[in-house]
C-alpha cells in the first residue's frame, strides 16, 4: 500500500483539541471504511475518514469494558486479586474466548489480562456480571460513560462486541475511547504480552496470543485492540510512540487483517514523518511560586495537574502561547488544591487547559502564629 500523502493544498485549521483536520492527507489511499489519527496529549486530529461514521467496530468495544473495570478498581470497587465465581452465561460465550469453566474461580486481573491480550469474551462477561450484575446493566454503564468521554457517536448494546443491534461507534469515538484506557498502566502491561499461558483452576491451560501484531512489528507500537466480525470487518485501534509523541490511529472495516496493520502503520508513518509534538507545560513541573495569605508559610510552588502540548508541522517555527491565571491564595491550602489555571492558546484560539495545583501545604495561621505575625508586623513598621 502506499503512504499517505499530505495534499499540497492543504488548509491550516488552528481548532481546538480534536477539531478540524490541520494537515489533511489522502483519505483515498486508505483501505477501510473509516480511519483516525490523533495526538494523543494534545488530543489533536491529525488524518481523518469518515471519522463521525456510525460503524459496527466488534472487540473494540471492549476498550469501554477494560476502561470500566480499570476505573472500578481505581475506586476500590474491584480488587485485582479477588476471586470472581463465572457464571453459566459468561462460560458460554461464542467467538474468541479462554474457555473459562462455569462455577469456577478466577482472579480478576488474569480475566482483565485475558480481554486485554486474546480479546476473551468470556472474561468479559464474567466482568461485567461481576461489576454491574448483568451484561445488560454494565452496558448502561458502558454508554454513560461513552457521553462523558464526548463519544456522541457510540451505542453499546454487549460489552464484546458480538453482533447485536443496535450497536454501533465511530474512528473519532474510538480514539477517545483508548486515549481514556492509557491512563492505566496495567493496561498497557498487558498489552506488551505477545504470548502467555491461562491458567484455569482445575488444572487446564489454555495459551492467549496477541492478536495486535504492530506490537512486535511496528518499532514504538505498545498496545491495541483488534476486531473483527462480518459485520464490521477488520478493525485496529492502536497507539505508538517516538521522539515524545505519542499518536493514536483507529481503521475501521478493512477488508483484510493484513490491510488493517498496513493502514495503521501508515499512519504511524505519517504521523511521525510530518509532526511533532512541542510540550509548553510538564504536569507536575514547578512554573509558579505563588504568595500566600493567612499563613507562616508565605509562598506556594505551584505546577500543571496535566501536561498541555501542541502538535507542528515538523520543520515550521510555529508558537503556541501558554497564559497563566491565578487568584489570591488563602490559607488553607494542601498540595493539590486547585491554585490558577493554566490555558494553551494557537493564535488566539484556546486549544488545551489544566489546572495549576499547589505543590505543597500552607496551614492556617495558629493562635501563637497570628500573634507572632502580629508583633512582626509592629515591630517592621
Amino acid at each position: 500500500m502506499k503512504k499517505l500523502l499530505v495534499c499540497a493544498a492543504a488548509a491550516v485549521c488552528m481548532a481546538a483539541a480534536c477539531g478540524g483536520v490541520r494537515w489533511q492527507a489522502d483519505a483515498e489511499e486508505m483501505p477501510c471504511k473509516a480511519a483516525f489519527l490523533m495526538e494523543e496529549q494534545s488530543g489533536e486530529q491529525l488524518f481523518a475518514k469518515n471519522e463521525t461514521a456510525r460503524l459496527p467496530i466488534a472487540s473494540m468495544c471492549k476498550i469501554m469494558t477494560l476502561l470500566l473495570a480499570f476505573e472500578a478498581a481505581d475506586a476500590g470497587e474491584l480488587r485485582y486479586d479477588e476471586e470472581i465465581v463465572v457464571s453459566e452465561r459468561a462460560a458460554g460465550m461464542g467467538g474468541s474466548q479462554v474457555f473459562l469453566g462455569a462455577g469456577l474461580c478466577y482472579r480478576a486481573d488474569e480475566l482483565l489480562k485475558s480481554i486485554a491480550v486474546c480479546s476473551a469474551n468470556d472474561s468479559c462477561v464474567a466482568i461485567a456480571e461481576r461489576l454491574a450484575g448483568s451484561e445488560g446493566a454494565f452496558c448502561t454503564e458502558m454508554n454513560a460513560r461513552a457521553a462523558e468521554l464526548g463519544a456522541e457517536n457510540t451505542l453499546f448494546a454487549n460489552c464484546t462486541g458480538l453482533p447485536k443491534e443496535p450497536q454501533y461507534s465511530c474512528a473519532k469515538d474510538v480514539a477517545l475511547m483508548l486515549r481514556a484506557l492509557h491512563a492505566h498502566e496495567k493496561y498497557r502491561e498487558y498489552c506488551k504480552i505477545r504470548v502467555e499461558d491461562f491458567a484455569h483452576p482445575d488444572g487446564r491451560t489454555t495459551q492467549m496470543t496477541n492478536t495486535n501484531k504492530l506490537v512486535r512489528a511496528y518499532r514504538g507500537c505498545d498496545s491495541g485492540k483488534t476486531g473483527f466480525t462480518n459485520e464490521a470487518g477488520f478493525c485496529l485501534a492502536a497507539a505508538a510512540e517516538r521522539g515524545g509523541m505519542r499518536v493514536i490511529s483507529v481503521v475501521i472495516g478493512a477488508d483484510s487483517s493484513e490491510r488493517r496493520f498496513q493502514a495503521a502503520s501508515s499512519l504511524f508513518d505519517h504521523a511521525f514523518d510530518n509532526f511533532e509534538s512541542v510540550s509548553y507545560l510538564t504536569a507536575g513541573e514547578q512554573t509558579e511560586t505563588l504568595p500566600v495569605r493567612g499563613s507562616r508559610v508565605r509562598t506556594v510552588g505551584a505546577a500543571g495537574k496535566e501536561t498541555l502540548a501542541a502538535v507542528r508541522r515538523r520543520g515550521t517555527d510555529e508558537t503556541c502561547e501558554l497564559r497563566i491565571e491565578t487568584a489570591e491564595v488563602c490559607a488553607p491550602v494542601k498540595a493539590g488544591d486547585k491554585v490558577g489555571t493554566a490555558v494553551l492558546f494557537r493564535e488566539g484560539v484556546e486549544i488545551g487547559r489544566t489546572d495549576l495545583v499547589a505543590l505543597e501545604d500552607a496551614p492556617r495561621y495558629s493562635w501563637w502564629d497570628a500573634l507572632r505575625e502580629e508583633a512582626r508586623l509592629w515591630n517592621a513598621s
